[in-house]
């Protein structure tokens, strides 16, 4: 089993970047306005930070079980997540029909047929401080905020990963990559 994944981007800007898994290295998007290590609820930025791979949630009814020893389950229509600050149940998964802002894990698209819960913004939950930060299948575009990587590569990833596994999303370290980071690039 891993320790660690590794998302690493040459500028705070980068929306493609490289996940690192052991020997494993492959592209993969973040939020559309990059990283940033002050993650606010909306901003479209991927947080910074190492975060634990809480579960797989999966469509059982277009993909097999993805194989990982992370806990999983498959998504049903009545599975959502709570994007609205002021609820009380904000970064939290939901039952839908839920009143407040929420997001459909039983999407129309593919993007969340394999998506792994990330512990961002977990405890202490801060309201606005970003939720739904997921990783999930890609579609050829940044996302919202979330790390993404294609089917294929995600299966690789996830036969390697366990409960003890974390994501760190950062900034590259010049000493192991030929592309330092972008003049600039600190935390805020």
């Amino acid at each position: 089993m891993l320790t660690y994944v590794h998302v690493r981007a040459i500028s705070p800007r980068a929306v493609r970047c490289f996940l690192t898994a052991g020997a494993l290295c492959v592209p993969c998007f973040l939020g559309r306005s990059g990283m940033t290590w002050r993650k606010r609820e909306g901003d479209g930025a991927t947080p910074a930070g190492c975060f634990t791979l809480r579960r797989i949630m999966y469509r059982s009814d277009r993909i097999p079980m993805p194989q990982s020893h992370l806990p999983k389950r498959p998504i049903t229509p009545a599975d959502g997540w709570c994007e609205a600050p002021a609820d009380r149940n904000y970064n939290r998964p939901v039952r839908l029909p839920y009143a407040a802002a929420r997001e459909s894990m039983a999407r129309n698209d593919a993007l969340y047929d394999v998506v792994v819960i990330l512990s961002h913004n977990e405890r202490p939950r801060i309201k606005g401080a970003g939720s739904a930060i997921f990783f999930h299948l890609e579609a050829a575009r940044p996302t919202a905020g979330c790390v993404a990587v294609s089917l294929a590569d995600m299966r690789k990833i996830l036969a390697l990963c366990g409960p003890r596994t974390r994501m760190i999303i950062g900034p590259s370290d010049r000493r192991k990559s030929p592309n330092p980071p972008a003049h600039g690039w600190r935390r805020s």
